[in-house]
Order: C-alpha cells, then structure tokens, then sequence
C-alpha cells in the first residue's frame, strides 16, 4: 500500500514538472492520418514541452472531445480545414461547447466553404467569399503569389521579439468590433485577397459592399487572430495550416534566412495553451486604517484600505510568481453605479501585492469592491466583494460639530437672555409689590 501511493505521488511530481500549461497537458489533434507528417517539427515541439498528443481523423467518432458533459482534453486542434464533414462531437455548436468548458482550441481556415468557416462570423471574424486566398506579388520570389512571407511585430506582448518573416499560405479576415478580439498577425500591406480556385471577383466585390470592409486589401486583413472569452478559455484562428507545416518551418525567407515559422506557431499555441500572458488574483482583502480585521461593514467617511495580490504563471518552472507589472489596474467602490473608481497600484518593495487606501462615501448601502481587469490578451482578472456601509450609530456621533457652532451660540444666547429677561422681569414685579405694601400703611 505504501509503494502504491509512493508511486502515486512520483506520477503526480512528474506531471507537475512536465505540464507547461496552467490548465492541462492533454492535447487532442484533429488531422487526416496521411497529414500527420507534415507537421511533425511542430508537434514534436509540443511533446518536448511535456504534452500528451492524442491523434484523431476529422471523421472518427473516438476517443470523444466531451464525454458525460466534460471535457477529454485541456487543448484541442483543428487541422482538418477542408473536410466537410465532421464527425458529431466537431460541429461549430461542439467547439463553442469546448469553449464554455474551458478547453482551449486552435482552429484552420480554409478558402473553401466548410462548417468551421461558418463557425468564424460567431467570432466576429468575416471571410472573403469561397475560392478568394490570400495574394501579394511583393517582394519579388519565385514562389506563386499565394505563398506570402508577412512580416511579424517585432514588439507583440505574444510573440518572441525580432522575429523572422513567417511564410503564409491561405485565406485572410477582416476583424469584427468585437473587444474579446486579439489580433495577432495582419497581412502585408501590398497584399490582397483574390478571387482563384472558383472564386468570383464579383463575389469578392459584392461581399465587400455588403460586409462594409471595403477592398479585401492591405493591413486591415487579419490572418491569425485570437479569441479570448468572458470565462478565460482561449481559441486562435489561423487562416492557412500550412504555416504549421515542415515545409514553411525549413524555408528560407531569403538566402541564408530561416523563416520565422516554427517559433511563431509555437509562440501562438504557448497563448492559446495558457502558457503565457496568464495572471490570476490569489487574494484580495480590506480593512480600517489602522486596524487588519476585515469588516463586514464600514462606516461612512471611514479610511479603508484594500489590498489584492496577483502572479502570474512561469511555464519554465510551471509555478505562479507575485507579479506587480500592471501600472493600469483599478478598484471600483460600486453601488450600482461605481461611487469611487481609484488605481490600485503595486506596493514598492512586496511582488505582487497592489494596495489603496480611500475614504467610503457618504452615503450607506450594499457596496461591492471590484476589479474587472481586461486587456488584449492578458486573462482577464475579475474579483468582487460585497460590504455594507452603515451611518454611524447614535453613540458614534461627535458630542460636539465644529460646523454647527452657529447653532450653538444662537440656542446659548437664546438661553442667557431668556434666563436674564426671567430674573428682570421677577425682580421688577418683586418692587411693586413691595410699594404696594408702604401705602397700605399710610
């Protein structure tokens, strides 16, 4: 029994050391079985970061992507863009149940109208019509026009700094207004989509005027573009799967030049996985000044501190760390309306740790403390707390306002000449009465 759990503990370590992503090592690839090869530089990439790669025809029924309403894998992969028929647990309502599960997926375009393409305007992403890839004939190479080396940010938060050129190959998108949006990789701006393999150029102009994107042109295009949701779950769209493949990761963009491929689909899953740009809020407290006790309600005008600690996750040594890069973090004092919004800073000298001290509003009710953190990319840091604020009790009063000190000369004075006009008054009637008596005498 003791060998038993001893070797259950060293399998649980080995995950632990293994498992580069904050949500799991599971990955399931969806790609036809004489396809597999062609991708195995990028593949190999992962299983050396400890994942566990499960392979699975785009027609098969097993192993399922969710099995009594939970999800097999942490990670799934579509590679299979140009089948039209999946199997029941890949149709698009599948993947935006993955989604809400808070599996991770990475989808494949293709220029040819297949379900996963009708999947993509729920993203708010709009495809050029069918037959219509993406084209450039700059700069100038012997390759045909639809294989397009595109430059990559050199100072993308996602991606490695100074990469190489990326070799592309497949149909672009122009991008929605929606926030959940996180752009990635734009064509060039010499390219285009054109109207080859079936494609129309009326089409492609219809769909223009129609959609509002103007001309399938320029750098507006988007190519790989990532969705994060409210939950935190992650997909990518790749407008081609040849930029996965072996053949683009070994082609020189020019002589003597590695193309740029093989780390940049490796920098774009690393995100998609929840390897980087992942934070979270381990914990958030609040208090008096002064004091350490949190309250379960304040006082109005009371000094109250709020503190949040933050860290983000190192997919190095698979451990979350204090992390205090955000300089534009903020905390709400809500009441259906927020009544104070002021920054939540990191504390000099604490990783982290990010503090505030502000004073409660004059006004008692149900308040929350709230951070809804959202930025591109980053996971979306959400926390929020409800506290009561009370008017002070009848004891909790001063005995005396420094603002109320007309009031109080004017009750005194009213009293002092009160009491002056009483004994005047008394003392007045006293001498007639007195007179009264002498006469009486006479």
């Amino acid at each position: 029994m003791l060998l038993f759990r001893s070797l259950l503990c060293a399998i649980g370590l080995a995950g632990v050391v293994y498992a580069k992503s904050s949500k799991g090592d599971s990955v399931l690839v969806v790609v036809e079985p004489k396809q597999q090869d062609n991708y195995s530089i990028f593949f190999n990439g992962l299983r050396e970061q400890g994942y566990d790669i499960t392979f699975r025809a785009p027609k098969a029924e097993t192993p399922a992507v969710i099995e009594f309403d939970a999800p097999s894998f942490a990670h799934v992969i579509l590679f299979a863009p140009d089948t039209k028929i999946l199997a029941k647990d890949l149709t698009p309502q599948s993947v935006v149940d993955l989604l809400s599960h808070n599996t991770n997926v990475i989808v494949a375009l293709s220029s040819k109208q297949t379900a996963i393409s009708t999947l993509a305007a729920e993203f708010s992403l709009v495809l050029p019509p069918p037959g219509s890839p993406l084209m450039s004939y700059f700069p100038e190479r012997t390759d045909p026009a639809t294989v397009v080396p595109v430059p990559v940010p050199a100072s993308h938060p996602m991606l490695t700094p100074n990469l190489p050129p990326v070799w592309f190959s497949g149909v672009p998108h122009s991008l929605g207004n929606n926030p959940l949006l996180v752009p990635i990789l734009r064509a060039p701006s010499e390219s285009f989509a054109a109207e080859i393999d079936g494609g129309s150029a009326d089409a492609l102009v219809d769909a223009a005027e129609r959609g509002g994107e103007g001309l399938w042109a320029g750098s507006q295009l988007g190519l790989v573009t990532g969705f994060q949701t409210l939950n935190g779950a992650r997909i990518t769209w790749v407008g081609g799967v040849d930029i996965f493949s072996d053949e683009f990761a070994n082609k020189e963009v020019v002589k003597g030049l590695k193309s740029g491929n093989e780390q940049f689909v490796r920098d774009i899953s690393a995100w998609t996985f929840h390897e980087s740009m992942v934070l979270r809020i381990d914990e958030t407290t609040h208090h008096r000044v002064n004091s350490t006790t949190p309250l379960e309600q304040y006082t109005t005008n009371d000094q109250i501190v709020y503190e949040a600690r933050i860290s983000s996750y190192d997919p190095k040594t698979t451990t979350w760390v204090p992390y205090s890069g955000l300089k534009d973090l903020q905390l709400e004092f809500t009441m259906l309306d927020p009544h104070i919004r002021t920054a939540l800073l990191p504390v000099k000298g604490q990783p982290g740790k990010y503090s505030v001290t502000f004073r409660a509003p004059d006004r008692h009710g149900v308040f929350k403390f709230v951070i809804n953190y959202k930025r591109k990319g980053l996971t979306y840091l959400q926390s929020s707390t409800t506290v009561a604020v009370v008017p002070p009790r009848h004891d909790g009063y001063p005995r005396f306002l420094s603002a109320a000190w007309p009031y109080y000369t004017g009750a005194i004075s009213t009293s002092i000449a009160f009491f002056l006009f009483s004994a005047i008054w008394l003392a007045a009637d006293s001498r007639d009465q007195k007179k009264g008596k002498g006469h009486k005498s006479e």
